[in-house]
């Protein structure tokens, strides 16, 4: 009889949200249509939509997509496991047979909090386009954005399973998780820093669930101007006034990120971490997991950066050692320990200029290949099937094909720019690929960067670095025009150009009798990859485009 009453019910309010959304005019509207979702855009802008943003949106449907593939089966049997534990356990003569049916027929299963889902343009998309979901909650803070959430989600006809809510994303998340209620993926995309909703998050989301998470103040993550209030935030400082001061930022978020969780015996993995236009946007997973946590000290890191020449240098704020057990032979154990440091000098040994702080940052990988693979996989589907949903397919292949190639290993985090280099020792900037033909021919390896064009990662030390560019131009006796001797003694490129002159005997000793210009495997990659017709940066939909002004809030 309840099940009746309860189908009676659920008629009734289905009736009545299909009249409400028939009274909807859309003329009264500006209507966007994104990926399968048709939003209705209030004409006077207090929930504002930006469509530079298509791009997260299609990347973040995609990386759901793939997470699902990858691990939501053993989600699907861990739940199907405690359901029938609980059968069990309320009428133990229930046979092991008759639990097997999931509780869930329809295979959905996926829970999903846009914490702070302004118009519901996301949430609606995830509702429409991501199987398995069964459940998601849009939730603002502000009553003209929840008023609109709920006029799309009328309008878009999926009442079933976009829930609006009207709440600080904090205190939801707090309550939620004192009734134990958690989610398998949990979206932070808010306006500016992401800090303040990530410890609620954290407590919030189911095991192995995936955080999506967007910060746009780069301003305070990768400029030069608020070293403090980057500090105050994230915990640690920038590479200030350095090429690669967007993967400092994904590092720093990282590493809050992984901070944050430690307090929980929880693990922060990184599956898909990009630098994109004027924000980062990072997609963990999250598992508990004592024994990384043990590691996170040894995978947090500062950075000693040169303020003139850019050369830099890390150092790990813990160690682990493997010893062999003394009870058991076969069996190894892992010592921790403290770092011993630091690696170099207060003064940079190229250009005497003086070596800033940047950190503590996560010093760890900043993507999985697996991941990575199934996100390409699936979109490769779209662009064989020529799909017109998802207009940034293009910037996702490109962009992500760039990621799965960096360098993703220790020793080679951060990247330096050649132009840099060449401008700072008055030379012609070398081709990208004879830098990494006469790096690989001393045994590093060389990679390309999605954060930044014509820039290179390594997992050389700046010794070689240096070595190579200066030997780049060996055959030139003169730097643009003068000769060493004339270049004026206090200038940078002087000063590292001295420096190796001064050593010549030892760095020709490490390098000499090995380095070549010949092609290898390393420039071969490079190469390759720099002659792929992909698309790495989006076009301009709009004039000035980028962040917009925070919304004012009013009722609409």
């Amino acid at each position: 009889m309840s099940a009746m009453i309860r189908a009676a019910l659920t008629r009734v309010r289905d009736n009545f949200l299909r009249t409400q959304a028939a009274t909807i005019d859309p003329k009264d509207f500006t209507v966007v249509t994104e990926g399968k979702a048709d939003i209705l855009f209030p004409k006077q802008e207090e929930v504002f939509y930006n469509p530079i943003q298509q791009f997260n949106r299609d990347l973040s449907v995609t990386c759901i997509r793939a997470w699902d593939n990858l691990y939501g089966v053993n989600l699907k049997s861990r739940r199907h496991g405690k359901h029938q534990q609980k059968r069990r356990k309320l009428n133990p003569e229930v046979k092991t047979s008759d639990t097997t049916t999931n509780s869930n027929d329809s295979g959905r299963y996926i829970t999903i909090l846009e914490a702070l889902s302004a118009t519901g343009l996301r949430a609606i998309r995830y509702a429409k386009e991501i199987p398995h979901v069964k459940e998601i909650i849009a939730n603002d803070l502000l009553p003209a954005a929840v008023k609109s959430i709920d006029r799309n989600v009328q309008y878009n006809g999926v009442q079933d399973i976009v829930k609006p809510n009207q709440d600080d994303a904090n205190v939801l998340m707090y309550r939620n998780k004192a009734v134990n209620k958690k989610y398998h993926i949990i979206d932070l995309d808010p306006y500016g820093t992401v800090t303040p909703f990530i410890d609620a998050a954290l407590q919030s989301i189911e095991e192995d669930g995936l955080m999506l998470v967007t910060c746009t103040d780069l301003s305070v993550l990768a400029g030069n101007g608020y070293p403090e209030k980057c500090f105050a935030l994230y915990g640690g400082v920038n590479m200030v006034s350095h090429d690669a001061t967007h993967e400092s930022a994904l590092r720093l978020v990282l590493n809050l990120l992984n901070q944050s969780a430690a307090k929980y015996k929880k693990h922060v993995e990184p599956l898909l971490s990009l630098s994109i236009d004027f924000y980062v946007r990072v997609f963990v997973k999250v598992k508990t997991s004592p024994i990384k946590v043990k590691e996170l000290q040894s995978n947090t890191m500062i950075t000693y950066h040169c303020s003139q020449c850019g050369s830099f240098a890390n150092q790990k704020l813990g160690r682990m050692v493997e010893k062999q057990s003394r009870k058991k032979k076969d069996q190894k154990i892992v010592k921790y320990s403290v770092a011993q440091g630091p690696p170099i000098d207060e003064k940079c040994k190229y250009c005497g200029g003086t070596n800033h702080l940047a950190g503590p940052m996560y010093a760890g990988p900043l993507h999985n290949e697996e991941f990575i693979n199934e996100v390409l996989k699936i979109n490769e589907t779209r662009l064989q099937e020529k799909d017109t949903v998802y207009g940034t397919k293009d910037r996702i292949k490109g962009m992500l094909t760039l990621a799965k190639s960096e360098l993703n290993t220790d020793g080679s985090q951060f990247y330096f720019s050649p132009n840099t280099l060449s401008s700072l020792i008055k030379l012609q900037v070398p081709a990208l690929k004879r830098i990494a033909a006469g790096l690989g021919s001393l045994g590093y390896d060389c990679s390309l960067t999605h954060a930044q064009p014509s820039t290179i990662k390594t997992d050389a030390p700046w010794d070689a670095i240096w070595y190579v560019m200066k030997k780049c131009h060996d055959d030139k006796e003169t730097y643009q025009g003068r000769k060493l001797e004339d270049m004026p003694e206090k200038g940078i490129g002087y000063r590292i150009l001295k420096h190796l002159e001064d050593n010549k005997e030892h760095y020709d000793g490490l390098y000499g009798s090995k380095l070549s210009f010949e092609q290898n495997e390393t420039s071969g990659k490079i190469e390759k990859m720099r002659k792929l017709k992909i698309v790495r940066f989006q076009e301009n939909p709009t004039k000035n485009w980028g962040p917009k002004a925070r919304p004012s809030g009013k009722d609409i």
